[in-house]
């Protein structure tokens, strides 16, 4: 296990200390979650223009899949293993280019990672029945800002890579859960 902390850490320093100045203003821009406004609104009108009243539903649950990406990142994963953030690692602070504040102690697993990849598995599936391109543009835009955590020295890579994959877990659960519910109760 040692090993495997050991290579997140040079990792870490690794894509940590690739910067250049406009690096930097893109990933602090692409890290704040409001800059995304647009897409939401966009997402949200597609989601409405494809579904109808049924975009209630898709909301309803876009709604149920974040909660639960976002509560099961921090309740059971940084609180339960504790992981410093590595702008909190004693060893690490002058050696980490960080570019925001450093936020909540814990870091394992991201939850900015988590959200985006649950958010794009089911906006995915969704969405990328009439607009396949939504499919792997939302993968894109989840590995795109979950890679900005690291650049501007919040997470460790393992932060990353483990909530990019439970993201992708409570994705898929939501996504059953939806087409289950859509199934036995709207459609009948």
């Amino acid at each position: 296990m040692s090993t495997l902390l050991e290579f997140d850490q040079w990792l870490f320093l690794l894509l940590n200390g690739a910067h250049t100045p406009w690096m930097d203003t893109v990933m602090i821009a692409i890290t704040n979650k409001l800059v995304w406004i647009p897409l939401y609104v966009l997402l949200l009108v597609l989601t409405i223009r494809e579904y109808k009243k049924g975009a209630l539903w898709v909301c309803v649950f876009v709604i149920f899949t974040i909660t639960a990406s976002d509560q099961l990142s921090t309740w059971g994963f940084k609180e339960v293993f504790q992981r410093l953030r590595p702008c909190h690692a004693e060893d690490l602070a002058s050696s980490i280019h960080l570019l925001v504040g450093c936020g909540g102690k814990y870091g394992f697993v991201s939850s900015h990672a988590t959200n985006a990849f649950a958010l794009a598995m089911f906006l995915g599936s969704v969405l990328g029945r009439r607009w396949p391109v939504f499919r792997s543009g939302l993968m894109i835009w989840a590995a795109i800002v979950s890679y900005s955590r690291v650049y501007v020295g919040k997470h460790y890579p393992l932060d990353i890579f483990c909530g990019a994959i439970l993201g992708l877990f409570i994705g898929w659960v939501m996504i059953r859960a939806y087409r289950t519910f859509i199934y036995k109760f709207v459609s009948s």
